[in-house]
């Protein structure tokens, strides 16, 4: 087996577009088929698996993860041994720096330089080690800060050889391989950026909980084990576990105890205090949950989950809400949540025996909670202060640049799934890539560096956010504004690859970023007969031919996908677009029933047949899915999704009502038909975008200049947006810019008509993160050199979300529309300035408006532009 004497390199994965590579965005070591570098595997027989004796049991578990590894990518598993003696074979030797075993004796002996691994949380050196103990003449060291940095060290060798995190939550396949080197320089691989890094297992009925009890028995350490791979597989550390009706350290206590031994960190979520499962106060709990009415039993209940806790690697969540994840009490009861939280920490530093401040503790600011805060609560400067979304990607809340950092840091909690107001949206993934970065880029400008967990519901179908997110929240820096369009295509080439391989990796991610960019319009379970106009615009025809051409070229791909990829394929790209494209077309096929009935034509009734025989393939789809991999995935897709008439889903899909016209009735008028139909002949003198059917409509990356301030540029960011892509600001963080004095963009106009005109902003659906009293988010408009109107986007101070009409509107429609008032203009051609006030702003579309501007729910197309 041929070995070099020196070390193992990582390649930096995120490349330029302008370079030709497109490459998964994490730091992986890089792996060749031959020449130079330590053979892990050579005319495909695997090195040896050698792991210090001195290591943490987790990194031995893991250990035995990476030789099933090997044996995957080869067919033969290698030896795993655990002692002083070393194999008598070139291995990769793992362990932990400072745990007095091999890898120490390694450094001691000065063959590898751990100075800038050593003392830094879950980083790792890989590097190859002449005779690093008697008797062994090559290995390849993988040396941890830590048990987790050891544990990362082992499954990005693995992924990197080309073992995918979702081998098994997606059946990924692993491609045999002959040789993998691993090639000669030594490289560290740094600390994470954020401190935890995790997901939350949710709203997991009827799907994830069925599929469970058919495979598992329920939630217990054989389906924890999945979970906690997982985790690691893609560098996350930290997990709220399942909590409707389930609770893991009840449910079955080996759970806890192997996810301390993995390296996974347990909390609890938002609303279980205390290291106590919400289901545990039904089986367990004596008395209301109420501390007013009944402390002592909740001290008592809250006492035996830090006895239960004992010292395994934990965050303690604080505070408290009503039963059932509800408001506790009517109004914002400032000194009762004081309390509260002042004797939980007391409990914790009684049950532990030592001071509380060295317990990781964390308060969610979720809901109601937020409003505690706002009104003056303050926590004990050692608690992490968990900000949260308003349930759909739009953050609430961000520590202020200009004010002093809350000591215990901050984190997020973000979701890709909600059950709640004003829909459910958990049957598939609807999660714009775009988004998640531009939101949780701004979590990461303001210092949110404590804690990221993000709601995945039940881990499937979710798969394609989840690893963005823990890449992102590893490495935030990845990926960065000026850049943003070509490190998103990068990674989304590179995780296609993974999964896929590299024939049809480009042509795949393209499928990923058009279906992101549909689907996060407005999610299924919101989706009707009259959400997009029939009429206007063709605005349903041309969305349903999207679809349609989605659908088509998927198909086309998955006949030159190899039968090994069949299954992830339908699982990753083709069920969601199949199932949610067949969803458009079903609504389509209603409306046009509808408005064909309204007109008494009896190609009523082929749609109404259309109708049906689109409802009834959806059920197929969903049949198909769960019969892959014979059966596995049985129950994931049975969530409803057609149907909902209120927040809730219905028990089970209903039908949309059809009409049925007599056959011998007079035709109508097909209903398609557009009633803006453009002209041709725009004015000869015009210049820029031209005004027809009383508007101006200009998507924002449409500008003719972009001008800088004080630093403060704009950047386009790639489909971010209902239509095209959006417009920023950054930094992100940046002071405010004085009226006028800011950067703005310009966007040529040509008016054929004067008098009073007002400028529609299209926004994403950002909040007043600053929860600035005076005024939320404003931007400035102007025509000409005349003084810009200032808008306030947020000047509905309705928008809170105690009071979420306004609110319930714009995360539906995934939009934000700010008006200014008239604004006086004459006929012919101008310049339209949008300029940058506060941070925040996302730019979509600006639409000026004339006249009377037919309804729709994109808003009208972009107008004709003369050059």
């Amino acid at each position: 087996m041929p070995i070099l004497r020196t070390g193992c390199r990582f390649l930096f994965l995120i490349l330029f577009v302008a370079s030709g590579s497109h490459a998964h965005g994490q730091e992986l070591p890089r792996i060749t088929e031959g020449g130079d570098g330590f053979a892990v595997i050579a005319s495909g027989q695997p090195a040896a698996v050698w792991v210090d004796p001195a290591a943490p049991v987790g990194v031995q578990r893991v250990a035995e993860w990476f030789a099933d590894d090997l044996e995957r990518l080869t067919g033969v598993r290698p030896s795993v041994t655990s002692g002083e003696q070393p194999p008598a074979e070139p291995c990769v030797l793992v362990g932990v720096l400072g745990s007095g075993g091999v890898i120490d004796r390694v450094v001691e002996s000065k063959k590898i330089d751990t100075s800038e691994v050593k003392g830094k949380r879950e980083a790792s050196l890989t590097q190859s080690v002449e005779q690093p103990a008697e008797g062994l003449d090559n290995a390849l060291v993988i040396a941890g800060s830590d048990k987790r940095g050891a544990i990362y060290g082992l499954l990005d060798l693995s992924r990197a050889m080309g073992v995918s995190p979702w081998y098994w939550w997606a059946d990924a396949p692993v491609e045999r391989r002959e040789n993998a080197y691993c090639a000669p320089q030594a490289h560290v691989r740094p600390e994470p950026k954020v401190r935890y890094r995790g997901i939350f297992i949710n709203d997991e009925a009827p799907a994830l909980s069925n599929w469970a009890s058919d495979n598992f028995g329920g939630f217990n350490k054989d389906f924890y084990a999945n979970v906690y791979e997982l985790i690691l597989r893609n560098r996350g550390n930290f997990l709220w576990p399942a909590m409707w009706g389930n609770a893991l350290f009840d449910d079955d206590p080996d759970s806890q105890q192997l996810a301390d031994e993995l390296g996974v960190v347990l909390s609890t979520s938002h609303h279980e205090p205390m290291m106590r499962a919400h289901a545990e106060w039904s089986r367990y709990g004596e008395g209301s949950w109420n501390f007013e009415r009944n402390p002592e039993k909740l001290k008592e209940f809250w006492s035996e989950g830090i006895r239960r806790m004992g010292d395994r690697e934990s965050v303690v969540t604080l505070g408290m809400r009503g039963d059932g994840d509800k408001p506790m009490t009517q109004s914002a009861n400032i000194d009762l949540l004081q309390r509260i939280v002042a004797a939980q920490r007391e409990i914790i530093a009684e049950e532990r025996g030592e001071d509380h401040t060295k317990t990781p503790q964390v308060w969610a600011l979720y809901k109601e909670v937020q409003e505690y805060f706002d009104r003056g609560m303050r926590v004990p400067d050692d608690v992490i202060l968990l900000l949260c979304d308003d349930n759909w990607g739009n953050v609430r809340r961000l520590p202020r640049p200009d004010e002093p950092r809350h000591p215990g840091g901050y984190g997020m909690y973000y979701h890709f799934d909600y059950v709640g107001d004003p829909r459910n949206y958990k049957w598939t993934n609807t999660n714009s890539l775009p988004r998640v970065w531009e939101q949780m880029n701004l979590c990461w400008r303001h210092e949110v560096d404590q804690i990221w967990v993000v709601n995945v519901g039940d881990i499937k179908p979710m798969e394609e956010p989840i690893d963005f997110f823990l890449t992102l929240a590893y490495d935030p820096d990845r990926f960065p504004a000026e850049s943003i369009g070509e490190r998103l295509d990068a990674w989304r080439v590179g995780w296609a690859r993974e999964q896929f391989g590299p024939e049809k990796a480009e042509e795949v991610a393209s499928l990923l970023r058009r279906y992101a960019k549909y689907v996060a319009r407005r999610t299924p379970e919101q989706l009707d007969a009259n959400v997009y106009s029939l009429t206007n615009y063709d605005e349903w025809p041309r969305v349903v031919n999207e679809w349609r051409d989605l659908m088509r070229d998927a198909e086309r791909i998955e006949k030159a996908i190899p039968d090994r990829s069949q299954s992830a394929y339908y699982q990753l790209v083709l069920h969601p677009i199949l199932a949610v494209g067949n969803l458009h077309e079903l609504y389509f096929a209603v409306a046009e029933n509808h408005a064909l009935a309204d007109q008494g034509d009896p190609a009523a009734n082929k749609r109404a047949d259309d109708a049906e025989r689109l409802f009834a393939r959806d059920q197929e789809l969903t049949r198909r899915y769960h019969e892959l991999e014979g059966g596995k995935w049985n129950h994931i897709m049975r969530q409803v999704h057609i149907g909902y008439t209120s927040w809730r889903d219905p028990r089970e899909q209903v039908m949309p009502e059809v009409r049925r016209v007599a056959a011998d009735a007079a035709s109508g008028q097909t209903p398609s038909a557009a009633q803006d139909a453009k002209d041709d002949h725009l004015p000869p003198n015009a210049r820029g975008f031209v005004e027809q059917n009383g508007y101006v409509s200009i998507e924002a990356p449409s500008f003719s200049r972009a001008t800088e301030a004080d630093g403060v540029r704009w950047r386009v960011v790639a489909d971010l947006g209902r239509v095209g892509s959006s417009v920023i600001s950054t930094p992100v963080a940046a002071a405010a810019s004085a009226v006028g004095e800011g950067p703005c963009l310009e966007y040529p106009i040509f008016l054929t008509s004067s008098g009073p005109v007002s400028v529609e902003a299209h926004l994403s659906p950002t909040l007043d993160f600053y929860g600035n009293d005076e005024h939320g988010i404003r931007f400035g408009v102007s025509i000409d050199d005349a003084e810009p109107v200032v808008v306030d986007m947020h000047a509905d101070r309705s928008t809170n979300h105690s009071n979420p009409n306004p609110w319930r509107r714009r995360v539906s429609a995934a939009i934000h529309v700010a008006a200014t008032p008239s604004i006086d203009a004459t006929a012919g051609a101008h310049t339209l300035r949008f300029w940058r006030i506060d941070p925040g702003v996302v730019l979509q579309k600006l639409v000026v408006k004339t006249g009377e501007v037919a309804p729709s729910y994109l808003g009208p197309p972009e107008s004709p532009r003369a050059d």
